[in-house]
């Protein structure tokens, strides 16, 4: 926000902070929804698409936007899991060995397993993000000698996910890119040594933007991963209902973040306004008698989203059910969109 003052600049980076909070839950929250409705094998094929697809759409481009496209293949690999997660409020750790081999390390407690969502998360799971990212990068770099060694799962009891990068002498086949060295240890992690953004690139304002979105991408992703894997019906159930269980668990801890408490309808349609606003969305909010009207005028999160289906939508109205119903017990809230599932969107409050 060019020529905001300070303290208006901090309200908004925390408002993207209660954005970040919610659809991390929220993204979290699917996974073990796929895991206690669909059983842990569709679970590990939606987690493993999710982060193949991520891989295959960010893994380059990063690349390039971190500057690491000079390393060798092992370093750059690494140091990119590094820096970008670090960018988005993750836990890990960068230690280098040779030019051949690079270790990363997620310590506990793990991002995407925040709180006792631990407990839910099956080792099967947690290979399949390995093998939908990790194991990927050597074919994107073109590198066919490039791996990924896993030495640990936190989810298995292990203290933290861990492993490294290596280039081996030749080329290995799909089912080597990922193996499993559990009698290894990564290097203890010296800070000092870590790579590090530069700052002339990377200012405050531009690294809380990227702190929102990095928690939002999963969601983007993980939305039209799942109406394909399951169809637009039970993809639309399972969106909508974690939606309205995330939403209620986590309205207060949002709600803080936007200098907002529970209360009346009034209330919510001012907190709506506020959160579609501060998810990067043009919105407007009116009031006719007790009824509240918020003017959604676009969804970023979808918009360019080659293969959306109009049964992504239900991500966010459950969002908003679950928001509403935590706010306030007697609160109604309705939504109206195009049949193509894309903005613009009416939210009727009463």
């Amino acid at each position: 926000m060019t020529g905001a003052q300070p303290e208006t600049q901090q309200a908004e980076w925390q408002r993207w902070r209660g954005v970040a909070e919610l659809y991390h839950a929220y993204f979290t929250g699917l996974i073990l929804t796929m895991v206690t409705r669909r059983g842990v094998s569709e679970a590990a094929e939606f987690v493993f698409r999710v982060f193949r697809r991520q891989q295959e759409e960010r893994f380059l481009p990063g690349l390039e936007k971190l500057g690491l496209t000079g390393l060798p293949p092992a370093v750059a690999a690494a140091q990119y899991h590094y820096l970008s997660n670090w960018i988005g409020g993750v836990h890990v750790e960068y230690m280098y060995e040779t030019d051949r081999k690079a270790w990363i390390r997620y310590p506990p407690p793990r991002w995407i397993w925040k709180g006792t969502a631990i407990c839910g998360v099956p080792g099967e799971v947690s290979r399949a993000m390995l093998r939908g990212w990790h194991a990927n990068n050597g074919v994107s770099l073109g590198n066919p000698r490039l791996g990924f060694v896993c030495t640990k799962q936190s989810v298995d009891g292990q203290d933290g996910l861990e492993g490294y990068y290596r280039e081996y002498d030749h080329a290995i086949e799909a089912d080597q890119r990922l193996v499993f060295a559990r009698h290894l240890d990564a290097p203890l992690f010296d800070p000092a040594l870590a790579p590090a953004l530069p700052v002339s690139n990377w200012p405050k304002p531009r690294l809380e933007k990227a702190y929102r979105n990095y928690a939002m991408e999963y969601v983007r992703t993980a939305a039209p991963v799942l109406v394909q894997l399951l169809g637009p019906e039970e993809a639309s159930h399972l969106l909508k209902l974690t939606g309205k269980l995330i939403g209620m668990q986590y309205f207060d801890e949002v709600a803080g973040c936007f200098a907002c408490g529970g209360g009346d309808a009034g209330a919510f349609a001012a907190f709506l306004h506020a959160l579609l606003v501060a998810q990067g969305d043009s919105a407007e909010l009116s009031q006719s008698g007790n009824v509240f009207e918020v003017r959604q005028q676009s969804w970023k999160l979808m918009a360019d989203v080659g293969d959306h289906h109009p049964a992504c939508v239900s991500a966010l109205q459950g969002l908003c059910e679950g928001l509403a119903a935590a706010c306030g017990r007697r609160i109604g809230v309705t939504m109206t969109a195009s049949a193509e599932g894309l903005a613009p969107f009416v939210w009727t409050i009463t």
